[in-house]
């Protein structure tokens, strides 16, 4: 019997979802571990962080921890894979646009400052001996990888403690690891993540997965106003400015959570661009047009209901 757990971190809906009813609290314990310690690598929200250690380190090589050193190389190889599209040096970007705090408490008040980001290829990370080096004055930002990342360490060692097919959601990233189900994990996609027991909003399907991830990237989640303008967390980083997309909605599937996101927030910086990039890779994909049309890709099914 498939039993699940609901609660909120990181200002994002949180699920974790196990096909032995007897294993939930284990499954549960295991996935609050893993993004307590990913926040403590990771957030830039937090003064006692190593990534704020090594921000202030100017710009010297810094030592850090194993798990650290993983979130790195996933935001490089990332910006790799993206050509760019996907940098994890837009936290100055998203500083200057007001965005420098816990999105529930941005201020509204101030101007903006446009930072284009510095560029992925400042960042010297020695994989082998744990130590990164990043110039002083450059601000990190991870939300396009570690959020999806911890996703994918949560289930596995959910399903690794537990014996038991867990599925692992963290606001729109979606990760499964051990036996799935009979039939799969279904999964509902639509434009706005919300609680799955309730209505839908606007159009939305329903997926089955088996393995790997899925992720759902919008320009219409974690927004705020500022300077007379609306904007959202998806920055591109050659202007520092979240995009005017093409898409309001995207959603990949991929042999990992982690490898979803990066192509779900790469095609929102691409726009129109993005759909020949996702059928090139083979990548099963939704696009939702910002007037609401669809496109799907890559084997997606279609779309079954709307709201």
């Amino acid at each position: 019997m498939i039993a699940a757990a609901d609660w909120t971190a990181w200002t994002c809906a949180v699920r974790v979802a196990v096909t032995d009813s007897t294993a939930l609290d284990a499954a549960r314990a295991e996935v609050t571990a893993v993004m307590a310690e990913v926040d403590r690598a990771a957030s830039r929200f937090r003064a006692d962080s190593e990534l704020a250690a090594v921000e202030a380190s100017d710009g010297s090589f810094t030592r850090i921890g194993p798990l650290l050193t993983d979130l790195l190389a996933a935001a490089l190889r990332a910006a790799r894979l993206t050509d760019g599209d996907v940098d994890p040096t837009v936290g100055g970007s998203l500083c200057g646009l007001g965005y420098d705090r816990d999105l529930a408490e941005v201020s509204l008040d101030g101007g903006l400052a446009v930072r284009p980001a510095p560029g992925w290829r400042t960042i010297e990370l020695d994989v082998s001996r744990h130590r990164v080096r990043v110039p002083a004055g450059t601000h990190l930002d991870l939300g396009a990888t570690a959020k999806a990342q911890a996703a994918d360490l949560a289930a596995r060692a959910a399903a690794r403690t537990t014996g038991a097919g867990c599925l692992v959601a963290i606001g729109g990233d979606v990760s499964v690891a051990g036996p799935a189900p009979a039939g799969g994990w279904r999964i509902r996609v639509e434009d706005v993540t919300g609680d799955p027991s309730g209505p839908p909003v606007g159009p939305w399907t329903v997926v089955t997965v088996r393995e790997g991830g899925l992720a759902t990237s919008s320009v219409h989640a974690r927004r705020w106003k500022r300077g007379g303008m609306q904007l959202h967390h998806v920055v591109d980083p050659r202007t520092g400015l979240p995009p005017v997309s093409t898409w309001r909605t995207v959603s990949v599937a991929a042999a990992s959570c982690t490898d979803a996101n990066i192509a779900s927030t790469a095609a929102l910086v691409r726009q129109a661009s993005a759909v020949p990039w996702l059928r090139a890779r083979g990548l099963p994909a939704r696009l939702v047009r910002a007037d609401g049309a669809l496109l799907t890709l890559g084997g997606w099914p279609a779309e079954e209901r709307a709201a």
